[in-house]
């Protein structure tokens, strides 16, 4: 170190009797360092890549279970030499430091040393059963659903009646809601009641009449994006699946139902 510092005609290191510190021009060379020994792992770990590979991916319970898992044997018969292990988890994985590949995270696509592409936008509106909808006279008004059994939170019925034209009642909160839309559906299908979902997840439930989707309403939140360690942009696996889940997206006509009216990926819509 002290030839370095010699060579460099600089101090990078503060030597006091009980520790050693770095100076700023030693900070500086340190986060230099480390940034250089993660792209030189993740060139290795790219190079070292084998046909056996595993591919792990989280993401949340909705969008695994409603719209990934359905295509991912696509993915298998296209990619057949990658193992596929997919981990459905609310819990925000850190890329950087776990064994994990990419993630399909909510948000912004803003994360810092991360690349992230744009899938879909996050829109709800309200979904129930056919008997629901014809037990409650099939109303033709959005306010008409103030007065409707519903589930889910209240924050995000009061955004879609907002964007409905419709000022919700604080009153008329939904008694009941869950952490995940996909099992408040599934409640609302079990039961007499409305919940909000996404017309894209549950376009094939919409489609065959399980579901009933009583307004073109939508509210619109942030958007669903694929993010993967800037770093290791070249993995053969993830450029591999990065491909076949954008042309997934793209070629999804219940995502651009809605992609139209999105402004901009970079710049989507708030919600709150």
């Amino acid at each position: 170190m002290k030839s370095l510092e010699a060579r460099l005609g600089q101090a990078l290191f503060l030597r006091r009797p009980r520790e050693v510190a770095l100076t700023a021009p030693g900070e500086r060379l340190s986060r230099a360092c480390s940034e250089a020994m993660s792209l030189l792992r993740a060139a290795l770990s790219d190079l070292t890549e084998t046909g056996e590979g595993v591919l792990a991916i989280t993401t949340m319970q909705s969008i695994a279970t409603h719209w990934l898992a359905p295509r991912l044997m696509s993915f298998q018969l296209a990619h057949p030499s990658i193992a596929v292990r997919l981990d459905s988890t609310a819990r925000v994985v850190d890329l950087a430091r776990e064994n994990i590949d990419v993630a399909l995270r909510a948000g912004r696509g803003d994360w810092p040393g991360l690349e992230s592409h744009f899938l879909l936008g996050i829109v709800q509106t309200p979904l129930c059963s056919p008997q629901t909808w014809a037990r409650l006279g099939s109303p033709t008004r959005p306010e008409q659903l103030l007065d409707a059994p519903r589930i889910g939170a209240e924050e995000e019925w009061a955004v879609w009646f907002a964007a409905a034209g419709v000022k919700a009642r604080s009153s008329d909160a939904p008694p009941l809601s869950f952490d995940a839309q996909s099992i408040e559906v599934a409640a609302a299908l079990a039961g007499n009641a409305i919940a909000l979902g996404s017309p894209i997840f549950f376009a094939p439930e919409i489609a065959q009449g399980r579901l009933v989707q009583p307004f073109d309403i939508v509210a619109y939140g942030s958007g669903y994006w694929l993010a993967y360690p800037a770093e290791r942009r070249r993995s053969r696996k993830i450029v591999a699946f990065r491909d076949w889940l954008l042309a997934r997206a793209a070629e999804d006509p219940a995502i651009q139902r809605y992609a139209r009216l999105w402004p901009t990926p970079h710049k989507p819509p708030d919600m709150v």
